[in-house]
């Protein structure tokens, strides 16, 4: 039984760490073609790619840096260490576009306090799975961020056509774009 595995067995409240469970079907534009999504944190969802191993990524359709899908952790153990570390996949995502005095001031403000209920899914992670928090959480992102290439994930026509972006296969858009008449305005002065 793989980590995750043995992760999706515990019986915790994965809100809590961002990490929650969406049984809907649920991609947006930039959701890379044979991801899993592991769970969510408001519009972001976490996920595994296929021909990436074990690999954990974010995707984000309102990121702050140039991309969309980008690699957190080498593997899922090693997410949740980080998750362990930073109490929640907040902080650990934000790495991408965050100096280290960013993240660092983030781990300390009242931004990232830990609830109870917080703590005792930490603990339950920590316990069952026999996991320590990793060391040196932003080094280890921006080492693993810095390796990737990221020109291998595949992505749908749907992502190139959002974008502008030529598709890979050389193929059109055969929809029809939306066109719109030109709008005429006319103000009228009133008198005073």
């Amino acid at each position: 039984m793989t980590i995750y595995e043995k992760y999706c067995q515990l019986n915790i409240d994965r809100r809590w760490i961002g990490l929650e469970k969406c049984d809907l079907s649920v991609d947006y534009f930039c959701t890379p073609i044979n991801a899993t999504v592991i769970g969510w944190e408001n519009n972001i969802h976490y996920c595994f790619i296929k021909g990436y191993r074990d690999m954990v990524f974010a995707v984000n359709p309102e990121p702050s840096v140039d991309s969309y899908v980008y690699p957190l952790a080498m593997n899922f153990k090693e997410f949740l260490q980080l998750i362990l570390a930073c109490g929640s996949t907040t902080a650990v995502e934000q790495i991408i576009g965050w100096s280290k005095e960013q993240f660092e001031g983030f781990l300390i403000s009242e931004d990232n306090a830990k609830h109870s209920e917080q703590e005792k899914v930490l603990e339950i992670i920590r316990k069952e799975l026999k996991l320590k928090p990793k060391e040196n959480p932003y080094e280890y992102v921006k080492v693993v961020q810095e390796l990737f290439d990221d020109s291998k994930i595949k992505f749908s026509n749907e992502y190139y056509d959002t974008l502008g972006l030529e598709r890979p296969d050389g193929s059109e858009n055969e929809g029809q774009m939306l066109e719109f008449g030109a709008v005429t305005f006319s103000f009228v002065k009133k008198k005073s």
